[in-house]
């Protein structure tokens, strides 16, 4: 037996809210399949489990906050049949257990390829022998859903997060005015829409289990006080103030010419099919990446009073939610990703990072974090470290500038990179090694 417990999905978090269970009593799940969504004070974020086996019991309801490590689910042998626990029993349809997160069977069609899947067939009514699978042997992905669902007619337009978030709050979509693009209903409608009705007669409670085992308390649920803005700024001002008081940081900044870069960039996307075009971010992300492996005194996590080096490049992008507040998901090997899968992979971090769909690897542990206020016009920015980092690289927009080359005055294109750095982990000049071997990757922009 294996115990699914609340994951640390940041240095500030110390608790999370269940949102909703994805698998069921009895489900067979594989490492890393998506069982359940947490609601943190910055995002909601799908969280994989650890271990292989059956659902054994469901400790928790959906809408308790839990304090991280707490157990939320019991993990079985495969064969292994279903424990039944008076938790166990707290998961069956209620009004305050959504009936649609406690499906016991799975689908008999062995092409599907995670609980997730299953979940999302079940909540949208699809039947997934009428899905074609385009994953691996026929294997039906999220994403075969998900067009399998667009093309349901009369059809309410929402998000992913707005679909769960309304099921989980008893919402009906029917009666929530969308304020997206062509009348989308979002996660923030939802919430408002949850807010400003009428109070239910019940009060949700903890299953009798969960509460013998840790101190887990209800949560007034994502749509509560209205907002998480307010919620999200409270979090990242404890952690920043924490990080002011207890970092001594040190800045740098320097100009760099990208006249090399923009050159072999336009040249190559004139070449390359509309979705595997570049833009400039695509550069500045993969050479701060590669300056991270060449100087990894800034690559890693200041811990038990040292610093302890990464084996690879976690890198953090900064991405501020359109609700308030910001995330710092991890790209993973940032160092080795050729550059349109980078671009690829970015695209689709920040996109579910803003709806709500991040998973739980794609928070932890980032390495080195970056921000880019370039689309807002900001031309410098020095940031503060976010801790148990110990480096923080800052870049601004690019701006057309004079620069001397070879005796004679000309304009180039430059960006402004910054450096926030751990004085406990390393002096300035480590930081100017890392500055100046960014610069170095940007000026041999074939080599990236």
């Amino acid at each position: 037996m294996a115990e699914f417990t609340m994951p640390s999905l940041g240095a500030d978090m110390d608790e999370g809210t269940l949102v909703e269970w994805l698998v069921g009593p009895g489900d067979t799940v594989a490492k890393g399949d998506v069982v359940a969504v947490v609601e943190t004070a910055k995002s909601t974020i799908e969280v994989e489990c650890f271990d292989s086996g059956s659902v054994s019991a469901l400790l928790v309801s959906p809408g308790t906050t839990v304090p991280v490590g707490a157990p939320l689910a019991v993990i079985g042998p495969a064969a292994e049949p279903s424990v039944h626990t008076d938790a166990q029993q707290s998961t069956r349809p209620s009004p305050d257990f959504p009936p649609a997160s406690v499906h016991a069977a799975a689908p008999a069609d062995e092409t599907v390829s995670t609980p997730l899947v299953r979940q999302l067939a079940r909540r949208n009514d699809i039947d997934l022998s009428t899905v074609r699978g385009s994953g691996k042997g026929g294997q039906i992905t999220r994403a075969d859903v998900e067009e399998a669902v667009t093309r349901l007619p009369c059809r309410i337009p929402a998000s992913p997060l707005a679909r769960r978030l309304a099921q989980s709050m008893d919402v009906d979509l029917r009666q929530v005015r969308g304020t997206g693009r062509n009348g989308t209903v979002r996660a923030d409608d939802v919430r408002a829409a949850a807010e400003h009705r009428a109070p239910r007669a019940h009060v949700r409670r903890p299953p009798v289990a969960a509460q013998a085992t840790s101190p887990i308390r209800p949560s007034a649920g994502p749509g509560s006080s209205g907002a998480r803005g307010p919620t999200a700024r409270s979090a990242i001002s404890a952690l920043m103030s924490r990080a002011n008081r207890d970092i001594p940081h040190y800045y740098l900044s320097t100009t760099i010419d990208l006249a090399a870069a923009m050159t072999w960039m336009l040249g190559r996307n004139a070449n390359s099919p509309v979705e595997e075009r570049l833009v400039p971010a695509a550069l500045l992300l993969k050479s701060v990446a590669m300056a991270a492996r060449q100087v990894p005194e800034l690559n890693g996590h200041w811990k038990d009073d040292a610093f302890v080096p990464a084996n690879d490049v976690r890198l953090g992008v900064a991405v501020s939610l359109r609700g308030g507040g910001l995330v710092a998901p991890a790209l993973a090997n940032a160092d080795s990703l050729l550059l349109p899968e980078l671009m690829k992979t970015l695209r689709d971090l920040v996109s579910r990072a803003r709806g709500g769909r991040l998973r739980a690897s794609e928070t932890a542990d980032p390495t080195l974090t970056v921000t880019n206020l370039g689309d807002q016009g900001v031309e410098t920015v020095f940031g503060v470290i976010y801790p148990p980092q110990v480096a923080l690289v800052g870049l601004g927009c690019v701006v057309e500038h004079p620069v001397a080359v070879d005796g004679m005055l000309t304009v180039h294109p430059t960006v402004t990179a910054t450096l926030s750095a751990d004085h406990r982990a390393s002096d300035g000049a480590t930081g100017a090694r890392f500055l100046t071997a960014l610069d170095r990757m940007l000026q041999r922009p074939e080599e990236l």
